[in-house]
């Protein structure tokens, strides 16, 4: 963007990189700019590998010098073949700004806005023209165009409105079946084109009905082997065939746009996998109604949640946890297996979490007490399903009502979030926030929310930071039996953390076990999810990323000092940052899960791309 060709022998992997003028789509709203000189390349994060000097050093911007109210969208265009996902990287450096956090900017793929008020100084310790880039996947569309957009955002301080890209790189990702190739919609049709085409379509009909009626063969015995009702009715998926719920709470209350990963479950077959729903199979008591341990027939463990009829917290939510599970697949979000609503009930039935809630292994429960790395692993967990929900989808996902509560840890304290019955699609493109009756749990409350009562992903933030100190301090976040300036936890953690002196209230089982360091950085990532106002708050992805930086901390050996001086320890480290965001959720969830999509959760998209640097790799 902004800058000539750079030839395959000026590039460390050999690509060529194009200019944008011939991609542009109006280029009269652009303008660029060079720098190449003043480029930097963090520690830990861009290099030459990823993107020459040269890429960083140059830009395409907003035309928006004379004009103070100029509110356009610098767009390219990219053909693309249709059926395909894409990888899209975009690379950034702010050679043009003279100071720090003057430059917020929105950036888009189609209509997806990937990175609302972006801020590059948040991201590269307030460094100018610093190198950084961020990964997406598009969705699967028929469309034969990918548009990539950058415009002004509201938060912006400079005299003018701008936004920059300096580079970007699309790479077509393979399809279920394994291949690259795309149809030709140009080529010309001839009689024996048109002949052999619907030799094929029929061909392939005919394999697709085979397969229908030998899965449903398969299928058939399977639950006769299993003992399952034949009721069992998949969800409808994407505006298809919906369900009418009969309850005590509604006359029949249509449940659609969920995915046929859900599947409703007899009665009977409940109550026989929850011991008739034996009271000492009970693992949890929440607002919506208590929670069994539950043994399906094939063996299968099985969380059962079953909905209180005196409880205020009714069909609403079921419905909405229904509808929400059921559009999502990722390794940190508790998974839905099924509902049931036959005889007036309302349960929802989850895969089994071995080990409980967060909540539970901080206090009140007697169970063992978790190590630093553990709690930090956790809190990253539930920062990347949260990061997930606020992302992943073509609206962020809001889930209203974050706690350590809502935190499971399976067998290996692998944490995912739960419990979202409360949760709401964020706000469209062109709003800031969506006005709604305030929910949540006290305590976690976000402050700006309750007295505004306009919603926002930073709501989750807010919670998400008491949880944090929660879990360092390992106490109940409202305690009225405590003195009155300890009884609100964030509140009173907040004082210690402003006089420098977190660790003095530090759980008694850490302490001596935390680098002061690691601390430091873990404190100042919750006192950022805390600040009065959402605006002052990282997202999700900030949290993440200093999370991971804190565990880097934690776990930083440097040889030949005893004494792990601090300042050392910074200049050492680099943090790995995870900008792999998926943005494809126009798929199925069994589509989702058949391309793995979930698996790569974890795992950064800069060190598969590093891989490509190694003969090995390549």
């Amino acid at each position: 963007m902004g800058g000539p060709t750079v030839v395959s022998g000026n590039d460390t992997l050999s690509r060529t990189w194009v200019p944008d003028q011939t991609f542009l789509v109006q280029r009269n709203l652009a303008t660029n700019a060079s720098n190449i000189g003043a480029v930097k390349y963090p520690n830990g994060g861009a290099t030459a590998d990823i993107a020459p000097q040269s890429v960083y050093g140059t830009c395409t911007q907003m035309n928006s010098q004379g004009d103070p109210n100029s509110n356009f969208n610098v767009s390219w265009e990219f053909k693309v073949d249709p059926g395909f996902q894409y990888f899209v990287r975009f690379h950034f450096c702010d050679i043009v700004s003279v100071s720090p956090n003057q430059l917020y900017f929105n950036v888009y793929i189609d209509s997806w806005n990937v990175a609302p008020n972006f801020d590059l100084s948040s991201l590269t310790f307030s460094i100018l023209a610093t190198a950084y880039y961020m990964d997406f996947v598009t969705a699967a569309n028929a469309k034969s165009k990918l548009r990539i957009s950058i415009g002004p955002s509201s938060l912006s301080i400079s005299a003018y409105p701008n936004a920059i890209l300096n580079g970007l790189e699309i790479m077509k990702m393979n399809n279920s079946m394994g291949s690259l190739s795309g149809v030709d919609f140009a080529a010309p049709t001839t009689k024996k084109n048109v002949g052999m085409i619907v030799g094929v379509c029929i061909g392939v009909f005919v394999a697709v009905v085979l397969a229908a009626i030998l899965f449903l063969m398969c299928r058939r015995r399977k639950l006769a082997r299993l003992g399952h009702s034949k009721t069992w009715v998949p969800l409808s998926i994407n505006g298809g065939t919906s369900l009418t719920m009969g309850s005590k709470y509604s006359n029949g209350t249509t449940l659609s746009g969920a995915s046929d990963l859900g599947y409703r479950f007899p009665f009977a077959a409940v109550t026989d996998a929850t011991n008739n729903f034996d009271e000492s199979w009970v693992i949890g008591i929440g607002g919506f109604g208590k929670v069994y341990k539950g043994v399906l027939n094939d063996g299968t463990k099985v969380a059962v949640k079953r909905g209180n009829p005196l409880s205020q917290q009714g069909l609403a939510e079921f419905q909405t946890e229904i509808e929400m599970l059921s559009q999502f697949r990722h390794r940190h979000l508790v998974s839905l297996i099924g509902y049931c609503d036959e005889k007036n009930e309302m349960i929802l039935i989850y895969e089994y979490m071995e080990n409980g809630t967060l909540k539970g292994h901080l206090y009140g429960s007697g169970q063992p007490s978790l190590s630093w790395k553990e709690r930090l692993e956790i809190c990253i967990g539930a920062a990347r399903g949260l990061h997930y929900l606020h992302t992943g989808y073509s609206k962020a996902v809001i889930h209203r009502d974050v706690k350590s509560a809502n935190i499971l840890l399976d067998e290996n304290l692998m944490a995912k979030v739960a419990d979202f019955g409360l949760s709401k699609t964020g706000p469209e493109i062109d709003q800031t926030h969506v006005s709604t009756a305030v929910k949540g749990s006290f305590g976690y409350l976000d402050p700006e929310y309750f007295r505004r009562q306009q919603l926002t992903e930073k709501s989750d933030v807010y919670s998400f930071g008491v949880v944090l100190i929660e879990v360092l301090c390992a106490r109940p976040v409202i305690d009225p039996s405590l003195p009155r300036e300890m009884v609100n936890l964030a509140e009173w953690a907040m004082k210690w953390q402003m006089r420098g002196q977190l660790y003095q209230i530090i759980d008694s089982s850490l302490v001596g076990k935390i680098k002061p360091d690691s601390l430091r950085k873990f404190g100042e990532t919750a006192e950022k999810c805390l600040a009065e106002f959402g605006v002052d708050r990282p997202s999700m992805g900030d949290v993440l990323w200093n999370l991971e930086y804190a565990l880097q901390l934690q776990e930083a050996v440097l040889h030949n000092d005893p004494e792990e001086n601090s300042a050392n320890v910074i200049g050492a480290l680099s943090p790995l940052i995870n900008n792999f965001n998926p943005v494809d959720t126009t798929a199925s969830p069994a589509q989702s899960e058949a391309s793995s999509m979930d698996d790569l959760s974890g795992v950064s998209m800069s060190r598969v791309f590093s891989q490509l640097v190694k003969s090995e790799g390549r």
